[in-house]
């Protein structure tokens, strides 16, 4: 069984030195250059056994006006534990919006191959480290991120300019 949030925070800590983990809620942030490390110890370590990677997705927090804030993205990842029947853990990301880079864990995970490179097409998010990091569900020569807050459709209704 999975010891509660604090808990995990400590042992991760004591595990893995120099990491530092903030807990809000149940969920665990974690600094991008340690994303790597804590997540194999979470997959490693038989105390853990988080073998399955349910989810990976991202959050846009745009630009604050009011705070002028410069708005970050988070990624979220949701781990389990088939063969102790535990979890989830739920671990956060937070990076810079305007150039969002983390570490693959593919390496990991090989189910995050497909999740990342979602997260790499609708949210512009770069994967380092990822074997195939490239569009997937919007065509190359498509321009932005459709899941960003500040993303602007184009007029679907707006009629075609045919060149003369």
């Amino acid at each position: 069984m999975l010891p509660p949030p604090e808990e995990l925070k400590r042992a991760l800590e004591e595990l893995l030195p120099g990491v530092s983990l903030t807990l809000e809620g149940a969920v665990l942030f974690v600094e991008p250059k340690d994303l790597a490390a804590v997540c194999r110890c979470l997959k490693q370590q038989e105390r853990f056994g988080l073998d399955y990677l349910a989810n990976l997705t991202a959050v846009d927090y745009p630009p604050d006006p009011a705070s002028g804030g410069a708005g970050r993205i988070d990624v979220v990842y949701h781990l389990y534990s088939m063969a102790q029947k535990h979890g989830p853990v739920a671990l956060k990301v937070k990076l810079p919006r305007q150039q969002p880079v983390v570490a693959s864990v593919t390496p990991i995970w090989r189910g995050a191959e497909f999740q990342e490179r979602e997260a790499y097409d609708l949210f512009g998010v770069t994967f380092e480290g990822h074997p195939d990091l490239r569009r997937i569900l919007m065509w190359d020569g498509f321009i932005g991120h459709p899941m960003r807050k500040d993303y602007v459709p184009e007029d679907q209704d707006a009629p075609l300019e045919r060149p003369s």
